[in-house]
This record gives C-alpha cells, sequence and structure tokens, in this order.
C-alpha cells in the first residue's frame, strides 16, 4: 500500500535544492551551524531535535533522529525519556488552554 510517508524518500532532501539553491544553501549552512557543538552537546541536540520530531510528527525527522542519536551514543532510555518530555509538553500545551476555557465559562455565566 503506498502512503504518503517512504523512508526511501529521506535520503532525497538534499534534492530540495534544485529549485531554489541560494535559499537551501542558505539552510543548510544555517542548519550546519545550529547542530555543530556549542553550548549543548551535539548528542543533547540530536535528543531535542527527536523530541521536537515527535512533536510535530515527522517520521522522517523520527528516523533521522534516531538513527543520529544513537549514532551519537544515546541510549534508548534516554531517548525514550526526550519522547515523553515532548509528551508532556504537548499535553501540558493542551490542558493549559483550558484556562482560556475557564474564563470564557465565567465570562458566559456572570
Amino acid at each position: 500500500m503506498k502512503t504518503y510517508y517512504d523512508p526511501a524518500d529521506l535520503p532525497k532532501f538534499g534534492t530540495i535544492s534544485q529549485l531554489q539553491p541560494e535559499l537551501a544553501e542558505k539552510f543548510f549552512d544555517w542548519y550546519g551551524a545550529v547542530f555543530a557543538e556549542g553550548a549543548l552537546t551535539q548528542r543533547e541536540k540530536s535528543l531535542i531535535a527527536l523530541a521536537v520530531a515527535h512533536a510535530v510528527q515527522c517520521p522522517y525527522c523520527i528516523d533521522a533522529y534516531t538513527t543520529d542519536s544513537m549514532q551519537k551514543g544515546a541510549t534508548e532510555q534516554m531517548m525514550m525519556e526526550a519522547v515523553h518530555v515532548s509528551a508532556a509538553i504537548r499535553g501540558g500545551a493542551s490542558l493549559v488552554h483550558g484556562v482560556q476555557m475557564m474564563n470564557k465559562v465565567n465570562e458566559v455565566s456572570m
């Protein structure tokens, strides 16, 4: 069954430069700089990327940063903990909007 997500497309990411090479070059330069060692280690950045990939639900990013995290020495437990952090933030973001709902209930009830 054909799906929108084809793992074979992930290695084709670099081809996005074909239609807009100047912008793609700027993106890839910036992307490389973001993931370079800095205040955070490359492994920490990879784990953050893995968590964000789950939050934005990008299967390509999940595949890429699972592999990258493992190559940088992350354990399965570290990766799953990052996924749980992502889930907690997504859940909390939904719940905190409950305050807006409660404010509206109070406004309408008055």
